[in-house]
């Protein structure tokens, strides 16, 4: 196979770029476009409250708990080769999920849904992390960036356009079969045009630390999802408690591996690198704080004032388009002023939700959506510019051999912070709406939005402890050779 690099001609990084956010995608909206057909779901296969639950929580879990593993797997095994297996058995799951006639086959199919994610989305970053020079990479985050936030909010506004329309009497099935083009489209030209990156086949794969790090993220996730609802019994507490004792195991083999000069899932140096290690901080409180204000905003706007899933997504779009200006500007200045450009976007978002939690939590008499627009496209604008030196920030530390496991840790505890952020900030709407009686929307989603402040709060100064401690920036890491499509 001739190697290829990226000014040749045939190697388009950019069109690779596409190949992969669009297979990113399909996984990215899939977790909120569910949360639309729930009810839908819940009356068509005579589900109890207990199993629509693990509609969401399967995928979560398996996704999880798989995205250190699989990005460890696609160092040594070949990232396209993983990221279009991953795509693959996410589009056969949600053939099964599509197709499901009972309970536990969705709940099980979701469950492998959530494994062919976790193969895949490691990929991507790992994969555009190697395959861009420094002078392009920041564009390209910016467009991953953008691609990650409209996952968030197109995910309701397709859901309730399929269920709406009811296409060929299928009422919510249509969310799932839709990936099957998608994923199909995606392995035939990715097969052409992601580039093969070279890969260590002589690196062991550390199936303890494997064990013990999917037992961490279950002790950590399971009792997060289910505490809130069950009223935190003892067996949550337990296992919460018990995720100290086993990441413990885990970071002490790390260290045993490293001393033996073997290969670690996570390696060592990345443990130990502080810009790393803060960075992946900052990553978690980000995306705790969006995803649970986007579901607690569907219960405000549709329970709370009446709209339907339709109405409602468009009454987001402000976000996105808020994401899609704040990523162009940001993605004009590169590598350049990283820290600078993260402090003003994470300021930018706090103000917005300063001013969106005045706006939900004092609606006008006769209520429109309207109200929400300013505030929401500034909370956008504001992530548009955080994203890509947020990503950056994190994977600059990483050297090129380690680019699959940086960036499947990454993503994993980004996940844990979805997880925790959405428990936290339902449990505070939940809590404060019951209290007052259940119809006291506008009080629920203020306070519940309180985390959203307090998260975005954490992050200025995570950073501002960055600007304190860094010497010297870290140096970028060497690119990996790209061979073979």
């Amino acid at each position: 196979m001739t190697p290829t690099r990226a000014g040749d001609p045939g190697y388009n990084p950019w069109l690779a770029t596409v190949l992969l956010l669009l297979g990113n995608f399909m996984n990215l909206i899939d977790v909120s476009i569910v949360n639309v057909a729930l009810p839908s779901i819940q009356r068509n296969l005579g589900a109890t409250a207990a199993q629509i639950e693990w509609v969401s929580a399967a995928y979560v879990l398996a996704f999880a708990a798989g995205l250190l593993p699989f990005g460890r797997f696609g160092d040594k095994f070949g990232r396209k080769r993983l990221f279009l297996m991953g795509v693959g058995l996410f589009t056969l799951a949600s053939a099964l999920c599509g197709f499901a006639q009972t309970m536990p086959m969705l709940i099980w199919s979701r469950a492998l849904q959530g494994i062919g994610g976790a193969m895949m989305v490691p990929q991507v970053m790992a994969i555009m992390h190697v395959m861009f020079p420094p002078e392009q990479k920041a564009r390209a985050f910016a467009l991953a960036g953008v691609v990650a936030s409209l996952g968030a909010v197109t995910g309701p506004l397709l859901g309730g356009a399929l269920i709406t329309g009811n296409i060929a009497g299928l009422d919510w099935r249509p969310i799932f079969l839709v990936n099957l083009p998608v994923g199909l489209f995606v392995i035939a030209a990715g097969l052409r045009w992601i580039p093969k990156l070279s890969s260590d086949r002589r690196m062991a794969i550390d199936w303890i630390g494997i064990a013990l790090f999917s037992a961490a993220v279950l002790l950590i996730v399971l009792p997060v999802i289910e505490g809130a609802l069950l009223g935190w019994p003892w067996w949550c507490v337990a296992m919460l408690a018990a995720a100290l004792p086993v990441g413990a195991l885990f970071v002490q083999r790390q260290v045993a591996l490293s001393r033996q000069g073997r290969a670690q899932l996570l390696p060592v140096t990345l443990m130990r690198n502080w810009g790393f290690l803060s960075g992946v901080a900052m990553v978690m409180l980000h995306f705790s704080a969006i995803p649970g204000m986007f579901l607690v905003l569907a219960i405000y706007l549709q329970t709370g004032f009446g709209l339907d899933p339709m109405q409602s997504g468009i009454a987001t779009a402000p976000f996105p388009l808020g994401i899609m200006l704040g990523s162009y500007i940001t993605g004009r200045f590169g590598t350049r002023w990283l820290s600078p450009r993260m402090a003003i976007g994470v300021s930018i978002l706090l103000g917005g939700m300063i001013f969106l939690r005045h706006a939900t939590g004092h609606p006008p008499q006769a209520f429109s959506a309207l109200s929400l627009a300013a505030p929401l496209a500034i909370c956008g604008f504001g992530m548009g510019l955080t994203i890509s030196p947020l990503f950056q920030s994190v994977l600059q530390a990483v050297p090129g051999h380690d680019a699959g496991a940086g960036s499947g840790a990454m993503q994993a505890f980004q996940q844990v912070g979805a997880a925790v952020g959405i428990a936290v900030v339902s449990s505070l709407f939940f809590v404060r709406l019951h209290g007052q009686g259940g119809d006291d929307y506008a009080g629920a989603m203020s306070h519940a939005l309180v985390y959203q402040v307090g998260a975005f709060t954490a992050i200025l100064v995570v950073l501002a402890l960055r600007g304190a401690l860094r010497g010297k920036a870290d140096p970028l890491p060497r690119r990996e050779s790209v061979s073979g499509r």
